[in-house]
């Protein structure tokens, strides 16, 4: 016969109640069991006693066969009765479908953040460079060399604009005004 230490639920609806019992393996989990050798209360406060196991009857169970559910083995290592092996999953870490495409969308937008801080930097880095030479030369010249260019063009195409018949009619206001 195949030994289980393992939990049976008791307690009401959604205020769960465990005891830790000696039982058949193929007795259903809250059925027949062989002997109750503990009890869990996880509604409890984590600093108040929560487990309670009568360690005596566990190390007879052990020694007769029965093997502890992982809960329990929690339960047994921590009340230093037995050893429960380290596990490593690593699969169980890594992120989901869904899950990682979301941090794949992050990253790629946060990679052409930084390359567009990049590329503001580098240009704010040389825009200091260009202006220098521009402030050696005297500022003033600068516009006034575009201004006359700017005129001359704009009196070139409302003369080609206007006809022929209209500019004495402008040299006429002129006099008059004169």
């Amino acid at each position: 016969m195949a030994l289980k230490i393992r939990l049976a639920r008791g307690g009401s609806k959604k205020r769960p109640y465990y005891h830790v019992v000696i039982a058949d393996v193929r007795a259903p989990r809250d059925g027949r069991f062989i002997e109750r050798v503990g009890m869990w209360n996880p509604m409890l406060a984590k600093d108040a006693i929560r487990v309670e196991l009568n360690e005596e009857r566990i190390k007879h169970w052990l020694e007769q066969g029965a093997q502890p559910t992982d809960r329990v083995l929690r339960f047994l290592d921590a009340a230093g009765i037995a050893k429960r092996p380290a596990r490593n999953n690593p699969i169980k870490a890594k992120l989901g479908k869904k899950a990682q495409e979301r941090l794949d969308e992050l990253k790629a937008k946060e990679e052409e953040a930084a390359a567009e801080a990049a590329d503001a930097e580098a240009a704010a880095a040389e825009a200091p460079a260009e202006e220098a030479p521009a402030e050696e030369a005297p500022a003033v010249e600068a516009p006034a060399e575009e201004a006359p260019a700017a005129e001359a063009s704009a009196e070139e195409a409302s003369a080609e604009e206007a006809p022929a018949e209209e500019a004495p009619a402008e040299e006429e206001v002129k006099e008059t005004a004169g």
